[in-house]
């Protein structure tokens, strides 16, 4: 069984191979010795993003490596798990996928169209560029096989582990092309650190004494700002899902207060202004796990941002607390908030109880350096605030 996973793998892999192929050495090689409308100048770098690079790799490396694997089939796990950091370059792809959608879209039926018919080929771009995404999927599944194949402890532990990177890939994939599909954000979403959470809710808006309308709005937690955005409605011509920015709070100002005795499903983030106003978003989810995560994830960072804030100003003290920390052990430190309500099934999250091995393997992004202690919300005040910062040159 073994050995037919890998035979799939590998026939599957050179398919792959000549389908990149046909994008790269086929399109690329045609508009470069060509050249392109000048309506398309510029345009053909986000059409097809960094799928050379990817074509490389598999050409020249992976493709060698797994064909090496029908010698030693043992190797095929670890070639996965050595390479999760390389694999990041799949959700730079998707991450820009979005944006290369909408303009092939322009001219599938025109320029595309002509360039298809000079090389030759069956399929039209679109279909070629989507091969990347259906692929990085397809590793998974197949590694999956193996794992019900191997007996031996050790091998199937590392087969495993190779599944969680090639789950928890693809999901970074699908949240980033999310992400891409944002409309109207003028910062730079690639600034505000790693993708934590990403759901649907229901939002009011508190202004002073002001209560907005309830409207369902899709939030994006980022590791340095919460971005909340309004759902295009499919029905004004819109095939794909697409997000109109709204609003947004950075993690320098922001807090949460927790109301789930109240409500299970509620909970509020704050957004204090310069002059020490605030405006409270109320946010309704639609299960008391997806605010439970919330909440974990956002006290999390603000222990982080508090940590370092500590450090900042009192290095020394910080240092000494931190030793102290150290020296009583593990068994003496509360449990970090985030590690109890995540679940499996949010967008952005992967579930850090059932997958020990990501947060420590994971080296494609980094993680936030987690608190020596956990600091809960205040259930009495019901809230959670960041520390003031020192203010630093933009």
């Amino acid at each position: 069984a073994s050995r037919y996973v890998l035979t799939e793998l590998i026939e599957t892999e050179k398919l792959y191979v000549e389908d990149l192929g046909l994008i790269v050495e086929g399109y690329m090689a045609k508009m470069t010795s060509q050249g392109i409308p000048e309506d398309m100048k510029g345009k053909d770098k986000i059409v097809f993003g960094n799928i050379h690079q990817i074509y490389d790799w598999h050409k020249d490396y992976l493709l060698g490596e797994l064909e090496k694997c029908v010698a030693e089939p043992d190797r095929l796990a670890q070639l996965f798990i050595k390479h999760e950091r390389r694999l990041h370059m799949y959700v730079v792809y998707c991450q820009n996928k979005p944006k290369s959608e909408h303009i092939v879209s322009e001219y599938i039926e025109t320029y595309f169209e002509e360039l298809r018919q000079q090389l030759g080929h069956r399929l039209q771009l679109n279909d070629l560029l989507i091969k990347p995404i259906q692929r990085i999927m397809k590793y998974q599944l197949l590694l999956k096989v193996c794992v019900s194949v191997y007996l031996h402890a050790v091998v199937c532990a590392c087969v495993s582990r190779a599944v969680e990177v090639m789950c928890f890939v693809p999901k970074r994939c699908n949240d980033m092309m999310n992400v891409g599909r944002l409309q109207g954000f003028e910062g730079k979403i690639t600034a505000q650190g790693k993708l934590l959470q990403q759901d649907t809710f229901t939002v009011n808006e508190l202004d002073g004494s002001f209560l907005s309308r309830a409207k369902e709005r899709r939030v994006f937690l980022f590791e340095q700002l919460v971005i909340i955005s309004e759902p295009i409605d499919r029905k004004k011509g819109f095939s794909l899902p697409g997000y109109t920015f709204k609003n947004s709070i950075k993690v320098s100002c922001l807090g949460v207060e927790d109301y789930r005795e109240e409500d299970p499903c509620r909970l509020v983030l704050t957004s204090r202004g310069p002059d020490g106003s605030v405006t409270r978003f109320v946010l309704h989810a639609f299960s008391p796990e997806t605010r439970r995560a919330w909440v974990n994830d956002v006290v999390q960072i603000l222990d982080t941002q508090r940590n370092f804030l500590n450090a900042l100003q009192s290095p020394i003290e910080y240092q000494r607390r931190e030793s102290k920390s150290n020296s009583l052990g593990c068994a003496m430190r509360a449990p970090v908030a985030a590690t109890s309500g995540l679940r499996p099934h949010s967008s952005a999250s992967i579930d850090r109880q059932r997958l020990p091995f990501l947060r420590s393997h994971n080296t494609s992004l980094p993680s936030l350096h987690l608190p020596s202690q956990g600091h809960p919300v205040d259930t009495k005040a019901g809230t959670y605030n960041t520390p003031k910062w020192p203010t630093f040159p933009d």
